[in-house]
């Protein structure tokens, strides 16, 4: 359908003027013509929002360290005797080359996340609320967190 040239109305104004006048077109619903269009709303629709795709490769990334240690954890368990393995593995977890992009990248997590989904605010506990019961922060991989991870004494 050609639009004249000195028509000024949004294709939404276009397509109800349409529809009262008996033209049905399903494509827009009574809702969404009354829904305000803006700029932010296309784009946040358009695409899974930034917070959900860094939290699949904070997600992704720590799987794989994890991996790489459990790994490590596994092979020295196997070569080397019970009395010696913790101090061993606290040694092997110091010298563990950690991803800093991926902690650069949780960081910006913990400090981004709340504001991005617009989390209250709980002044009681002066923090934002938990989300599904636990906190949103995510801990920075380091020796603490392999060594919570896989214990030295185990």
């Amino acid at each position: 359908m050609r639009v004249p040239a000195d028509d000024r109305r949004t294709p939404a104004e276009r397509l109800l003027a349409r529809r009262s006048e008996g033209v049905d077109d399903a494509r827009l619903s009574r809702e969404s013509a009354q829904t305000a269009r803006t700029l932010e709303g296309y784009f946040a629709a358009s695409a899974p929002p930034r917070w959900s795709e860094r939290l699949a490769e904070i997600d992704q990334r720590t799987d794989r360290e994890r991996r790489r240690l459990e790994a490590a954890y596994r092979r020295l368990r196997r070569t080397c005797a019970p009395g010696e393995r913790a101090q061993r593995w606290r040694a092997r977890v110091a010298a563990w080359p950690f991803d800093e992009e991926l902690n650069d990248l949780i960081r910006v997590h913990n400090e981004w996340y709340p504001i991005e989904r617009r989390l209250p605010f709980d002044p009681r506990t002066r923090d934002y609320v938990r989300v599904a019961g636990r906190s949103f922060r995510r801990p920075e991989l380091g020796p603490e967190w392999a060594l919570a991870e896989f214990p030295p004494d185990a």
